[in-house]
């Protein structure tokens, strides 16, 4: 049984058809078709079922599934093993937000790849939502307020969080001095969220509303520097425009949590060498102050 025929499966299974995994696997569909029919011969069993939309695991191949990704991920393991100390070889894709990555990861990840020159490393910029196993992620770089999930998180740092509107918005509307006055506010967030405001000995959680929602918080710096509201953001997204005086900050006697800057992966994934390795190596950037 070969091993790329193992690995091959796994992509397939996990990307939920030949086309997908043929991209991620950077080879052509006929290869990844050769490899999945030589292993189903080998075996005996059908372990995919085609269909219109891509491919289904079988009873048979959800079983051999677990097995496999078990396998891979020893022979993983074994190949770091035996590398010389500290070098890593392979492919290493990570998935990170566009609103921080370019300026704030993307240094860091530069790093790491001038420290580890025999490693390909390739991220994705996106703050959508990435399903780092359907996608065939080894790990994430998530920012913010960790949702409950079954991904496994490690903290590796943090950014400082305040409230920010534009002198236009505030010579018009007045700013906020209080928690409960930002009721009285267009709030411009990423959804239905609450925040909460500390003044030292008491926290004081607020629903704020508005009519300007977006999910990059790039996007809610510049509408809250065009007036259209107050936002809570993280420093490292609103210091170029409160260098250039088109946001300032507001009821500093108030505090917001910081957001924490997390790595995850998903559970069922080994912890292969590479990936703790980059996992120490942003703790060492992020670990003082959130700028690397």
């Amino acid at each position: 049984m070969e091993i790329e025929d193992l690995e091959t499966f796994v992509e397939v299974a996990d990307s939920g058809g030949i086309t997908a995994a043929a991209k991620r696997l950077n080879v052509a569909k006929s290869i990844v078709s050769r490899r999945l029919f030589r292993l189903e011969t080998e075996l005996g069993v059908q372990l995919l079922a085609r269909t219109t939309r891509g491919a289904a695991l079988t009873e048979a191949g959800a079983t051999f599934r677990d097995h496999a990704v078990r396998v891979r991920a020893e022979i993983e393991t074994a190949r770091e093993e035996v590398l010389p100390s500290g070098e890593l070889r392979g492919r290493l894709r990570i998935a990170a937000p566009s609103s921080f990555g370019p300026s704030h990861f993307a240094p860091a990840l530069a790093a790491f790849a001038r420290r580890h020159p025999s490693l390909h490393i390739h991220t994705y910029y996106s703050d959508r939502y990435v399903d780092l196993v359907g996608e065939g992620f080894d790990c994430g770089i998530r920012v913010g307020y960790l949702a409950d999930s079954n991904l496994l998180a490690r903290q590796i740092g943090s950014f400082a969080v305040h409230l920010f509107a534009s002198p236009r918005y505030i010579s018009e509307h007045g700013a906020p001095e209080t928690p409960d006055d930002v009721l009285a506010h267009e709030a411009i967030m990423q959804g239905r969220e609450s925040w909460k405001f500390s003044d030292g000995n008491k926290i004081f959680p607020i629903h704020p509303h508005g009519r300007f929602k977006a999910d990059s918080a790039i996007a809610l710096a510049e509408a809250a520097a065009a007036g259209v509201g107050i936002a809570a953001l993280p420093d490292v997204i609103a210091e170029r425009d409160l260098a250039s005086g088109e946001l300032v900050r507001v009821m500093s006697g108030y505090s917001l949590p910081s957001v924490g800057i997390f790595v995850v992966r998903p559970p069922a994934q080994h912890l292969t060498r590479k990936v703790r390795v980059l996992i120490e190596f942003l703790i060492e950037k992020f670990r003082l102050d959130g700028s690397p």
